[in-house]
């Protein structure tokens, strides 16, 4: 939890300038690892409730962060991707956390950082939230700058 905190502070700054919140933030780092998600998926994968994400999500679509695009095959899906302002603040936030991961990846050496990949990867697995494993998507490698 400490960690999880600690993690999750480095980026505090960065996200008050914005006017956004952690919340804001999660939504656009899933956009961003999966463009075209539509969102009903997102509630999925975040696991928050459909409250919560829509006053988030509505703020992201106000502030021109996020776009909404009707899906071509369905045209009740609606399709969630970044815009180019919100690509380009995603990817600085990411940046600040990428940086320290990156720190403490190389302090702790590859035996380690690999042990540790596995133990999340079986944590995700072991998920209830529907939708989610290691599996179902493929993320890509964000580990270089």
């Amino acid at each position: 939890m400490l960690a999880c905190r600690s993690f999750t502070a480095i980026i505090d700054d960065a996200l008050h300038a914005h006017g956004l919140g952690h919340a804001h933030y999660r939504i656009m780092q899933a956009v961003a690892l999966q463009p075209g998600m539509a969102v009903g998926a997102l509630l999925n994968t975040l696991g928050i409730t459909k409250q919560s994400m829509s006053r988030a999500l509505g703020e992201l679509l106000s502030m021109d962060l996020v776009r909404q695009e009707t899906a071509q095959q369905d045209r009740r899906r609606r399709e969630l991707y970044l815009t180019a302002r919100g690509s380009e603040i995603e990817n600085h936030l990411f940046s600040l956390q990428r940086e320290v991961l990156l720190r403490v990846y190389r302090n702790a050496g590859g035996k380690a950082v690999e042990g540790f990949r596995r133990v999340m990867h079986g944590l995700i697995d072991e998920s209830d939230a529907p939708g989610v494993s290691t599996g179902a998507h493929h993320l890509p490698d964000r580990s270089s700058p």
